[in-house]
């Protein structure tokens, strides 16, 4: 009797913390963020002053908050150090990149998820 091949896959997120930040979270916050920061590109290249003043402190505030967010969802294994640093780190500057890297981590995941399931799905004679 031989069992399944072992998977490189990720530990499965853990503690209350995980039940709260769910990855569908963190990646609609990064898309929230994303938007303040392109409404922020477009009153700058405007010269709207008031209405980028509110979007600089909805910006910097929002990168904090994701910040934490981020280093907490890594610790709770929801996220990969990957997505961490493109969120934390390149956030500050350019938080289209967190973006994209939630979305590039979602097709992983679903095309790993499509992989699994396809290969246990045949019956124990192999049919």
């Amino acid at each position: 009797m031989s069992s399944p091949p072992a998977t490189t896959t990720a530990p499965a997120p853990r503690g209350a913390i995980a039940r709260v930040l769910t990855f569908e979270r963190l990646k609609w916050a990064s898309f929230a963020h994303s938007t303040v920061y392109f409404g922020l590109l477009i009153t700058w290249a405007l010269g709207l002053d008031g209405i980028k003043y509110w979007l600089g402190w909805a910006h910097g505030i929002g990168w904090i908050l994701m910040c934490i967010a981020t280093v907490l969802a890594l610790h709770a294994r929801v996220i990969t150090m990957r997505i961490a640093v493109a969120v934390a780190v390149i956030g500050a500057v350019g938080p289209f990149v967190g973006s994209y890297e939630f979305v590039r981590e979602q097709r992983r995941r679903t095309r790993r998820a499509a992989a699994v399931t396809g290969r246990y799905s045949q019956g124990s004679d192999g049919s």
